[in-house]
């Protein structure tokens, strides 16, 4: 990593008042960084994680679906200007809809693609001219990225256009000594992904799944993976069979057994 006098190395991280956003968080606690901004609507939530971390914090209450509100984090970055270099960028921020797609609201379906995909890569071009090398992106994909994927239609096509984003941007980047991880992982069962879920799950689409992982295992595995310049993490058993599985058996094949 490179380091200058007087320049402030920082974290940006979105989705942090819970689950893989607050896991990071406390983890890069532990990384001596100058300061950790902490992105998601819920200010009580990012107010009271950074209460309990010793990194100074900069608490955003922003919603990344909203043009305006991407333009404040780009005008909190113009302000500091060379002041800063972002160590870490990790966009944590998404969500997803169980069931049907022609049953799901269309409004939801539409704000999950402008949050997951959309956000996603303005954050990243926003982020990238304040890095250096040595410097990481990590985007939180799925192993639903790996294959269509029924009564997860548009979500996992969502993080499906994300994998393959990171994995161009990291041969875009790789001369600027800028590492980009795409962290798939499987369920995860300590988050409040899959209760929001649920929440359009008409048909009982949803069962629990044997081999959920958790977050302080994703957080751990994908920083490791992370500083070893690996592209794509899956940082569970489940999810590094799913790559397997899907890189060999035809797609049509799959979405239909996952149906």
């Amino acid at each position: 990593m490179a380091y200058f006098m007087n320049t402030k190395q920082i974290a940006i991280i979105t989705g942090a008042s819970s689950g893989l956003g607050a896991g990071y968080a406390r983890q890069l606690d532990e990384e001596g960084l100058s300061e950790i901004w902490l992105i998601a609507r819920r200010e009580d939530k990012l107010v009271a994680l950074a209460d309990s971390l010793g990194t100074a914090c900069r608490c955003l209450s922003l919603d990344l679906t909203d043009k305006e509100d991407l333009e404040d984090l780009g005008r909190n970055l113009s302000a500091e200007g060379s002041k800063v270099q972002i160590s870490y960028l990790i966009n944590a921020a998404g969500f997803g809809c169980i069931g049907l797609s022609r049953e799901c609201p269309r409004e939801k379906l539409q704000q999950m693609v402008d949050l997951n995909c959309r956000a996603a890569v303005a954050l990243t071009e926003m982020c990238v001219p304040y890095m250096a090398s040595g410097s990481h992106i990590l985007q939180i994909v799925s192993c639903s990225a790996f294959q269509p994927i029924p009564n997860l239609a548009v979500y996992a096509a969502s993080k499906a256009f994300l994998l393959s984003y990171s994995r161009s941007i990291s041969v875009e980047l790789k001369d600027l000594g800028i590492m980009v991880t795409a962290v798939c992982p499987f369920w995860i069962k300590d988050t409040e992904f899959v209760a929001k879920a649920r929440e359009t799950d008409k048909r009982g689409a949803y069962f629990d799944m044997p081999g959920a992982t958790t977050v302080d295992r994703v957080v751990q595995k994908s920083l490791l993976a992370a500083s070893r310049g690996k592209v794509v993490c899956t940082p569970d058993p489940v999810s590094s069979l799913h790559r397997i599985v899907a890189s060999l058996l035809p797609h049509g094949l799959l979405a239909r057994i996952c149906k």
